[in-house]
């Protein structure tokens, strides 16, 4: 899991870096073709020139790759049960995890196909274990249901802490990431034991109903770590949402050649996005005729590529004949 987790944000730290490079890129792009028209060292220019436009290819290239490896392991990340260990839980001391020795290790598949298929069977009933607010009723629930004493319904309180923290359902959150520590304080206790959580559920009540300060502070604090958590983890979640709502409308407003219109528009000269803001051709004829060829020839392939601009056919007829 934290292979995975670095993975994300290798990649993010990637894209960020290669955007950062790009951006400096178009502007030493834009800064050799001004000098280029001052009639500075034309002969070196035009090398510069052409080793800059050759990075900025490659940049955009990059960004292109790091972006769609960055969507996969995101789409990737969603198939993953949420759980403790899945919401960036730095300094966590307790673990739900792994609580018993396994013959053979369940690869990732297995697990997620056993939380799946427990959570299908018995949501319902992990629910109201996590409304309870007594001691007695958690102990005498647990009793009645012992098949719920596991890292699936430890897991499953997590997913919901996290669904009413986004709902902003700030006391339900509460109340479920509360029912969660009680859990995951018997999977520990477990653990420590060495024995089946479903048999020492009983002496965790216990000790918590006549619990000592410190005790009694290891429950509140893991409590109020696994409250920020799920904050962060539900902002993360919403500001993610945003991200693909984004990505959605921006694959929606790509043009014939898979460019944005956006980002092409924010990249022209000032007087070319003013010619199209104003929707005046002949503007649009001046500033091609002012710029290098080659510049022109570039603004307008992106410009064609992204939609903005469609090529009129009857004049492409008329060229040709």
């Amino acid at each position: 899991m934290a292979e995975f987790q670095q993975r994300g944000e290798d990649l993010g730290h990637n894209l960020a870096e290669c955007q950062r490079q790009l951006q400096e890129a178009h502007g030493r792009l834009r800064y050799v073709k001004e000098r280029m028209k001052e009639g500075e060292e034309e002969e070196e220019r035009e090398v510069e020139l052409t080793k800059v436009q050759a990075e900025v290819k490659k940049l955009e290239e990059d960004e292109k790759s790091f972006r769609r490896f960055l969507e996969e392991h995101q789409r990737d990340e969603k198939k993953l049960p949420w759980n403790v260990d899945t919401i960036s839980r730095e300094g966590f001391s307790k673990s739900i995890l792994n609580i018993q020795p396994e013959d053979k290790e369940e690869n990732q598949q297995e697990k997620l196909k056993k939380h799946k298929t427990f959570v299908e069977k018995y949501a319902k009933e992990i629910k109201h274990f996590g409304m309870l607010r007594r001691w007695d009723d958690s102990q005498k629930y647990l009793s009645d249901n012992p098949h719920l004493v596991c890292e699936e319904s430890a897991n499953y309180l997590v997913v919901l802490c996290i669904d009413f923290e986004i709902e902003e359902k700030h006391a339900l959150t509460e109340q479920i990431a509360h029912q969660a520590i009680v859990m995951q304080f018997i999977l520990d206790s477990a653990q420590t034991l060495k024995v089946d959580p479903r048999g020492c559920f009983r002496q965790f009540f216990s000790k918590i109903k006549t619990a000592d300060k410190p005790y009694q502070d290891a429950f509140d604090r893991e409590l109020d770590l696994l409250k920020e958590r799920v904050r962060r983890c539900a902002q993360a979640r919403m500001e993610s949402a945003m991200k693909e709502l984004e990505e959605e409308e921006r694959q929606k407003r790509l043009g014939p050649g898979g460019l944005d219109p956006i980002e092409v528009y924010n990249s022209l000269p000032k007087e070319m996005q003013k010619s199209f803001d104003e929707k005046n051709i002949e503007m649009l004829q001046d500033v091609m005729d002012k710029l290098d060829p080659e510049e022109g020839r570039y603004h307008l392939k992106r410009c064609i590529d992204s939609g903005l601009w469609v090529p009129d056919l009857q004049e492409g007829e008329d060229d040709e004949n």
